[in-house]
């Protein structure tokens, strides 16, 4: 990405993780960052083009997030990590919601490659499993599902995410005390 693509390539970063892939409009991005069309057609040719280019942007962001996830070690600081790339989790969102289309699949696939082996260790030191990682894979692949089903841009906010996790954090207590599960709500709500 070079400066001149830079505004163009953040505002419609947002607008895809905000509003779904509807919202690219050519003319609403050109007037946002005060440039003219032409200028979008020289640095990207079309809009499908444009949209190549946001996938591979966010790859980037997804790599940056797991580097961070990676070296985590607390809830705490997975909490921090999350709301400091809420643009991101949004924008992968949207590539869940929208996966009918084969691009989006592919680039959420491989993200959450990237991410859930990074995430995993303090997931399962959050969710007291490090001496079961196969079930704190399958919590962490379950949980994730939940998780894109939830967020929007209230809710991805300290306060929700620690209700979330502890409600994750009482489900896996529970199944450990009574090899029964009492599934909470999993919404975050207090």
């Amino acid at each position: 990405m070079n400066k001149t693509q830079q505004p163009w390539i953040e505002k419609g970063y947002k607008v895809f993780a905000y509003e779904a892939p509807q919202g690219l409009k050519i003319e609403r991005l050109s007037k946002d960052i005060g440039k003219n069309k032409s200028s979008f057609y020289h640095h990207f040719a079309d809009l499908e083009l444009f949209i190549s280019v946001l996938l591979d942007y966010h790859v980037l962001q997804a790599k940056i997030m797991a580097e961070k996830e990676a070296n985590c070690l607390s809830l705490e600081e997975l909490i921090e990590i999350i709301v400091e790339h809420k643009t991101d989790l949004l924008f992968n969102r949207q590539l869940r919601i929208h996966r009918q289309n084969e691009d989006f699949e592919k680039c959420f696939l491989k993200t959450n490659r990237m991410t859930i082996p990074a995430i995993l260790g303090v997931w399962s030191e959050i969710l007291d499993l490090k001496s079961n990682s196969h079930l704190s894979e399958l919590m962490l692949k379950l949980s994730l599902e939940n998780f894109y089903l939830q967020i929007t841009d209230e809710t991805l906010n300290h306060d929700w995410l620690n209700n979330y996790f502890n409600e994750l954090k009482l489900l896996v207590r529970e199944f450990k005390r009574t090899n029964r599960v009492t599934i909470p709500k999993l919404d975050g709500s207090v």
